[in-house]
């Protein structure tokens, strides 16, 4: 995208203000989404922050990129939401079974899956001279949840630093707050994300490749089987399994194979039928819990899968319905 100065239209009416926002839309949609971990907060801190800038136009200092303006509205309109959503607490996830000692436990949060459809045409868009991470890396799942463990300001700092790329003063200056501030939450940041986010030790295979259409049909098949074992031979050995907002996590073959054991092989344990999709630049798939009595199976979330070289690295399982719209996924189907 351009940093070209902006230029204000002769008549600032909507339709111009539109056409200039307009190319910054998604990307900004994305950004809101990186800091706040969900799809619909994103779009309506987007839909704000577009707001703001229109009734703010005429304060807008022009030597300083339209672009940059509208980060700089996005990214302190996020951080009003956190802190709004703070005094809120994340319901805990209640599982219907008693689940084993998982290998950490952390706070609840607010997490969602991000279709693909909307990353078309941004995902590729080069970040400044300062990012740290690639485009991919920064929109999978597993950084996304990392960074939903941060405060929120370390949480702004490390997006704009390490994934928009912007340098040290000028998130200062979007932040209003000083470059040694900023150098602070950064440093603590990388740290803590560190902790958390792993790289992969091999390349992924390219999307929609033969290789990852296997490893997924591999894994539906083996999920909807309630077979354990089948799972865990398609994992890392390091493979983690999270359910946000559950405070449980799970790591290793021994603990995913604990958990799986403790839900699929309890009297009445239900089957599970999975539909194909894609979700923050990996594999997914729409969830439906089958009811063998009615002959429907009935909307139940979605999972998505990460993965390394030829195994699976990262499961993320979903149980709100509410994820599923985004994805154009229907509530039930026949089975």
């Amino acid at each position: 995208m351009t940093n070209a100065p902006f230029a204000r239209p002769a008549q600032a009416d909507q339709q111009s203000f539109q056409q200039l926002t307009e190319p910054y839309r998604r990307e900004l949609q994305l950004h809101c989404y990186r800091i706040l971990g969900s799809m619909q907060d994103a779009e309506d801190m987007l839909q704000e922050t577009l707001l703001a800038a229109w009734r703010g136009l005429d304060g807008f200092e022009r030597r300083a990129s339209l672009r940059n303006w509208l980060y700089k509205i996005a990214t302190n309109r996020c951080l009003n939401a956190l802190r709004d959503a703070g005094r809120r607490p994340v319901p805990a996830r209640q599982f219907a079974f008693p689940v084993p000692r998982p290998s950490r436990l952390t706070e609840p949060i607010w997490l969602e899956p991000y279709p693909d459809l909307l990353l078309e045409g941004i995902i590729d868009a080069t970040p400044g001279p300062a990012a740290r991470y690639e485009t991919k890396e920064t929109v999978e799942l597993a950084f996304i949840e990392a960074l939903q463990h941060l405060p929120p300001r370390q949480r702004a700092v490390l997006v704009l630093r390490d994934v928009i790329g912007y340098h040290a003063s000028e998130v200062a200056s979007m932040l209003d707050t000083t470059e040694e501030s900023v150098k602070g939450a950064l440093k603590r940041a990388r740290a803590a994300v560190g902790q958390r986010h792993t790289a992969r030790n091999r390349p992924a295979p390219p999307a929609n490749s033969p290789q990852e259409r296997e490893l997924a049909r591999r894994f539906a098949e083996a999920f909807e089987g309630n077979d354990v074992e089948g799972v865990v031979k398609l994992l890392t050995d390091r493979a983690w399994l999270t359910m946000p907002p559950a405070t449980v996590e799970y790591q290793g073959r021994e603990a995913i194979r604990a958990f799986f054991r403790a839900g699929w092989e309890r009297p009445g344990a239900g089957r599970f039928r999975l539909v194909a999709t894609r979700a923050n630049m990996q594999p997914a798939f729409g969830c439906y819990r089958r009811d063998p009595h009615a002959g429907i199976a009935h909307g139940a979330g979605m999972i998505a899968i990460s993965l390394d070289g030829d195994l699976i690295s990262f499961i993320t399982r979903f149980e709100e319905r509410s994820v599923m719209s985004g994805f154009g996924l229907p509530t039930s189907l026949p089975d």
